[in-house]
């Protein structure tokens, strides 16, 4: 079995889509379709259902990507070991963030792992948890940081910090002078909030609901930077992480209070792939993730 056409049938299968495998390998999409037809052919077994929509697997495709996963990432995992023997770990690792963690996290991040993997390469994007499940799953993404994830079976959660969410308004308001503001006290004012199915929206949505009231949505922002803007500016309020303020371009035009009775809790949790167990150089990026998080979140919560 060639080792390409298994890759090359396990992105197809992934994502359901020949296309789209094409574009993440880097190949011509003929070429991949006549690599994954040719293993098909060798083991006498169709292996996807080709339709318009994209590509499905078959019974044998499903039990072959299993398989095929667990020996793609057994062949990288032996090649980083090898790499690493007697040196510091190698390879490269993919990195997912939240908008408003991105900004906190990036640059300590960063010099950490320069620091710590000299010899790995290093990408990080930013991402809503929705588009960075999916890349998880397609092998874009090795690690992603998700607010409040629901257990899932493609995904490995690590719980990483909880924080409480506070109401941010404009600051030199009278009413924004009070130190905390109870969640109900909330559902009335003009929230400026990210569109759904952004996370810490829908946790929003949850806590206003238990209290029995609903969030009056003044505009619709998907961008921390934007939403804080207008925040200053006045055109409402956001609720957000503590220290997506401090990140602010101009904090000290803004005022956070404390929701309370009852607070507003969101879970930032570490995710990786269930299906693709994580390489060395992967799990040592995981706990620098663990160090620099929790320094930045003590400092600035």
């Amino acid at each position: 079995m060639d080792l390409r056409q298994l890759e090359y049938f396990v992105r197809v299968a992934e994502l359901g889509s020949f296309t789209r495998a094409a574009g993440v390998i880097g190949v011509a999409q003929p070429a991949l379709s006549r690599q994954v037809r040719l293993l098909e052919v060798e083991l006498r077994q169709t292996l996807l259902l080709r339709n318009g929509r994209g590509a499905t697997v078959t019974e044998a495709g499903r039990i072959l990507l299993e398989h095929g996963r667990g020996i793609l990432h057994q062949i990288e995992r032996a090649k980083e070991d090898l790499a690493a023997a007697g040196r510091t770990p190698a390879g490269r690792v993919a990195v997912g963030l939240p908008p408003t963690v991105a900004r906190a996290l990036s640059v300590p991040l960063t010099r950490a792992f320069r620091k710590r993997l000299p010899q790995a390469a290093l990408t990080l994007s930013e991402g809503l948890s929705a588009s960075m499940i999916e890349s998880l799953a397609a092998g874009r993404l090795d690690i992603a940081l998700l607010y409040n994830p629901a257990p899932a079976a493609e995904l490995e959660l690590k719980p990483l910090v909880d924080e409480q969410l506070m109401l941010v308004s404009k600051a030199g308001r009278a009413s924004a002078k009070a130190a905390t503001i109870r969640l109900a006290d909330v559902a009335p004012l003009p929230l400026i909030v990210p569109s759904r199915p952004n996370a810490i929206r829908m946790r929003i949505e949850s806590a206003l609901a238990e209290v029995g009231c609903r969030p009056t949505i003044a505009f619709e922002i998907d961008g921390v930077a934007a939403i804080l803007a207008l925040v200053a500016d006045g055109a409402g309020h956001a609720i957000l992480p503590p220290f997506a303020v401090s990140t602010a371009a101009r904090p000290e035009s803004l005022h956070a209070r404390r929701i309370v009775r009852p607070a507003i809790q969101s879970r930032l949790a570490i995710a990786t792939s269930a299906h693709r167990p994580a390489t060395l150089t992967q799990r040592t990026m995981v706990t620098l993730i663990e160090d620099i998080a929790r320094s930045v979140f003590n400092s600035r919560g």
